[in-house]
């Protein structure tokens, strides 16, 4: 009975680490893509933005080379409290403003500026949306490369979304964007690698005009990307990930990363609940292996949690063992959280090392002790909306 409890307790993080052992090791070196077609299809450039005037300004001066002659950019200025609006429209940009308190979230924003561009009667019909936070740089081959990818294959497409580097930030700071970038890139390659659909990250996202509009994006899913690309791959409409097209954001200082990360992982831990085994099951059922991949995807929980349950399930099972169990499950499951060691190990040593400094990562207990909060506020229920992260190098806003 005492072997028995040992492996029921063993078997949920040894699946989960076994699943991020593929993909981190199928995720070790940058996909090799065809190259789109050529050409710039009749693109939108749909920018969410909240209470964004302090940056927004720097952001479309640094947008405006990508911005080609067949792309139309859209902002909308969701419950905003500042001059968000004023400054985009500054700029000569297409600018809407929403104000509905009772409909916070970023799914309505878009959802709002989907429904702005139904209503134009101009007769220009955009092939293709793309999503891009007000908070998020792309340069213009990256901006084309999905937007042709997106309309040659008619899937959505999600492309590569890191942070900038950082390598003079807080070790905190430098350990959750070394994470966010596994989480985002890495991964990315190896469920690809492996046969499976791309996990939406909320920016950088492309959708054919013919899916977009008729997509359930007005929720108040603080993961709406996640769950948008659950409901994707339920209707065989994969997302794919495009290695070769970037974007990226500003890092935040330590409180801003611990309240970015609250949000994103409660969001994230609360849709795995939610479909994680549905997913698989259904997966199976109709034999979508899409779906049963991203159901698997999403049994593995973010990489501090997967770390903090994999020691207290090794430490329980020890214990169980000298209190006369047998040591196969102990072993086993040291000996996968240390081929997951060896795997982000590796990662690091190619390319993490633009994130995360080797002195940083001696900060790890740290790092695995400020993340408390974060997982203890899920248990207690306690749940956060869309709120606007504050940058580490935000300054005066830009006016053209």
């Amino acid at each position: 009975m005492i072997t028995l409890f040992e492996w029921i307790v063993v078997l949920p993080p040894l699946i989960a680490l076994t699943i991020f052992i593929l993909e981190a090791l199928f995720g070790l070196v940058r996909l090799r893509e065809a190259a789109s077609p050529p050409g710039q299809p009749a693109t939108v450039l749909l920018m969410p933005a909240h209470n964004e005037a302090p940056t927004i300004g720097t952001i479309l001066d640094r947008l405006q080379p990508a911005l080609a002659e067949n792309i139309r950019l859209l902002v909308v200025a969701d419950n905003c409290a500042d001059d968000t609006a004023e400054v985009a429209r500054s700029f000569g940009h297409e600018v809407i403003e929403r104000h509905d308190t009772a409909k916070r979230g970023k799914g309505f924003a878009l959802a709002f500026g989907r429904d702005h561009l139904l209503a134009d009667r101009s007769g220009w019909v955009p092939e293709c949306v793309v999503v891009l936070d007000a908070d998020c740089e792309t340069d213009a081959a990256s901006l084309s490369d999905i937007a042709r990818t997106c309309v040659t294959r008619q899937l959505p497409v999600q492309a590569r979304y890191a942070f900038h580097e950082t390598a003079h930030a807080s070790a905190k700071v430098q350990m959750s964007n070394f994470a966010f970038w596994i989480k985002n890139v890495v991964r990315q390659r190896g469920e690809t690698r492996l046969g499976g659909p791309a996990v939406l990250t909320g920016t950088g996202m492309a959708f054919p005009w013919t899916l977009f509009r008729d997509l359930p994006l007005a929720t108040p899913n603080i993961v709406e990307d996640l769950a948008l690309g659950i409901h994707l791959t339920r209707i065989r409409r994969a997302p794919v990930y495009l290695d070769s097209a970037s974007i990226h954001s500003a890092s935040t200082g330590d409180t801003a990363t611990l309240s970015q990360r609250t949000r994103w992982e409660h969001g994230f831990l609360e849709t795995a609940r939610k479909h994680g085994f549905g997913a698989i099951r259904d997966g199976i059922l109709t034999r979508n292996r899409k779906l049963l991949q991203l159901g698997f995807h999403l049994l593995v929980p973010p990489l501090a949690l997967l770390l903090l349950v994999s020691l207290a399930a090794l430490a329980a099972t020890g214990g169980l063992a000298w209190l006369g169990g047998d040591w196969s499950a102990f072993v086993a499951l040291a000996a996968a959280i240390l081929l997951a060691a060896g795997a982000i190990l590796l990662n690091w040593a190619v390319e993490g090392r633009r994130w995360l400094s080797a002195r940083a990562m001696l900060q790890l207990p740290l790092y695995v002790v400020w993340k408390l909060p974060v997982y203890l506020g899920f248990v207690r229920g306690k749940s956060v909306g869309w709120v606007r992260t504050e940058r580490t190098d935000e300054g005066t806003e830009r006016r053209p």
